[in-house]
């Protein structure tokens, strides 16, 4: 729970359902955000000594902040939730400020912390074939067995994130010869083409799936029938990694990494990439320059006579 005098508490709410509606931040954000803020009322509480109110923010110091991200680096929080935090902290502030409750440049003038460069690691394309291919070989269950590969078909075949997946309904499942309408972070929507292999392998589980269900029913469901836990695919890809040899950054994930990164070795351009992993910014896409020039040097360093 938040703390604070009654008009913080009733802007929080404000800021939340603005986030919500206007923002059209994920319940997952929401809840991140939610949590960093609660932890700077409670550090400030205890930092000046009375609760805090929007009095209070008003008057905050450089020093104060710095003050907050010391005692959470001392915590142990990882510098990617530290930059997290502060940029909760930092919508919170221009939200109060646009309604007229807190006028505080305070954050413009703290940095969040150095991130390092996280390179994804995707798969070989062998290592992803094969990952295709065994995907239903631990599975008991026939209907299962489908359901497993259709999905890490989709994950490798269109560049899903796993969330996008889990949330397709029986009315949104990928139907041949069409492309396929995909909602992502911040409910933008995306077009992705389908691979003919990826639609019969949809095609193939619902066939089998002993559960019939609605257009509005989720698509992929577990042993019960309910809507497939997050959890449970990635203690399959867990249960595929020592069976196929693959390291521990083999994840449902990794297949999305996979495809962009296939895309780029096999002529693709950045924007296009940009495009169909529904990425809003380029540099994110980026990314995968640096893992195929790593792709490209080992292949150098083995290959080219000038090389040894």
């Amino acid at each position: 729970m938040m703390s604070g005098d009654a008009g913080l508490v009733e802007a929080l709410d404000r800021w939340r359902r603005w986030l919500a509606d206007e923002r059209r931040l994920s319940p997952h954000t929401l809840d991140g955000y939610s949590r960093d803020i609660a932890a700077f009322l409670t550090f400030l509480t205890g930092h000046l000594g009375q609760v805090t109110g929007l009095s209070d923010l008003a008057d905050l110091k450089p020093g104060d902040v710095r003050a907050y991200l010391a005692s959470r680096h001392r915590e142990g929080l990882a510098k990617t939730s530290q930059a997290r935090g502060l940029s909760a902290l930092k919508s919170l502030f221009r939200f109060l400020d646009r309604q007229g409750l807190v006028h505080n440049a305070v954050f413009g003038v703290v940095r969040a912390p150095r991130l390092p460069i996280s390179v994804p690691k995707p798969l070989g394309v062998e290592e992803a074939l094969e990952t295709l291919a065994a995907a239903g070989d631990i599975q008991s269950q026939p209907w299962m067995a489908a359901r497993d590969i259709a999905l890490f078909s989709l994950l490798y075949g269109c560049g899903l994130r796993l969330g996008e997946a889990l949330s397709l309904t029986r009315g949104t499942a990928p139907v041949k010869g069409e492309s396929m309408t995909i909602t992502g972070k911040g409910r933008k929507q995306r077009l992705v083409p389908l691979l003919p292999a990826v639609t019969e392998a949809v095609a193939d589980y619902l066939a089998q799936c002993p559960y019939a269900g609605g257009k509005d029913e989720p698509l992929f469901v577990g042993a019960r029938g309910g809507p497939l836990n997050p959890g449970v695919v990635q203690r399959q890809m867990r249960r595929l990694r020592p069976v196929l040899g693959l390291p521990d950054s083999a994840t449902p994930h990794a297949l999305r990494h996979s495809f962009a990164t296939h895309l780029l070795a096999g002529g693709g351009d950045l924007r296009t990439i940009q495009e169909l992993l529904g990425h809003a910014s380029l540099s994110t896409t980026q990314r995968y320059t640096a893992v195929d020039g790593a792709a490209l040097a080992a292949v150098y360093d083995k290959a080219h006579p000038r090389a040894r």
